[in-house]
């Protein structure tokens, strides 16, 4: 495969995950909006190495608050080269969160992870709650904390998503999910 077909590959594959299953599932109920208006931006770094991924962090945290929330409210950067094994990339998290601050973006910028092999502490792998975090490749999601602060206002119980999520994908269950094709099946 190409690196520019690779590109490709993930970028799509990503779309149908956030379509089929994120914004198909009402797993979060804030993506649809920004997606409808194009203001999510997908970047595909395909870096292997943590330095290389903390550089293209680096660059769309700068390129997302460079520019106004009605371009570009929010970034997935899409790993497909990166992080195959889950825990490394929970514990790469961590450096995220501190370039996060480093950078002065604490309290602007909040990031959420998502793994082909997302697992919530004391759970089964094969748990088809996981799901809810399961995404083609590791991604981050570079979310503005004020378009949080808006979402919470338009869904004030917004702590009861994770719940309610966990109910969804119960209700599926593994078939269900492997019939979306967005991915990694039970």
């Amino acid at each position: 495969m190409t690196m520019s077909s690779l590109i490709e590959a993930a970028e799509r594959d990503t779309r149908r995950w956030l379509e089929r299953a994120v914004i198909g599932l009402n797993l979060c109920p804030f993506a649809k909006s920004v997606h409808i208006k194009g203001q999510v931006h997908h970047a595909v770094c395909a870096a292997t190495g943590a330095g290389e991924v903390l550089e293209a962090l680096a660059a769309e945290l700068h390129d997302l608050v460079g520019r106004d929330a009605s371009e570009r409210d929010t970034t997935l950067l899409i790993l497909p080269r990166a992080f195959e094994d889950f825990l490394e990339f929970n514990d790469f998290m961590a450096r995220a969160e501190r370039l996060v601050r480093k950078r002065g973006l604490a309290g602007t910028i909040q990031l959420a992870s998502f793994h082909p092999r997302f697992q919530f502490a004391g759970t089964a792998e094969d748990d088809i709650t996981n799901f809810t975090n399961r995404s083609p490749y590791p991604t981050i999601h570079l979310i503005r904390e004020a378009s949080i602060d808006r979402a919470v206002q338009a869904f004030p119980e917004a702590e009861a998503i994770y719940e309610t999520n966990m109910q969804t994908l119960r209700k599926l269950g593994p078939e269900g999910w492997a019939a979306l094709d967005v991915g990694p099946s039970p």
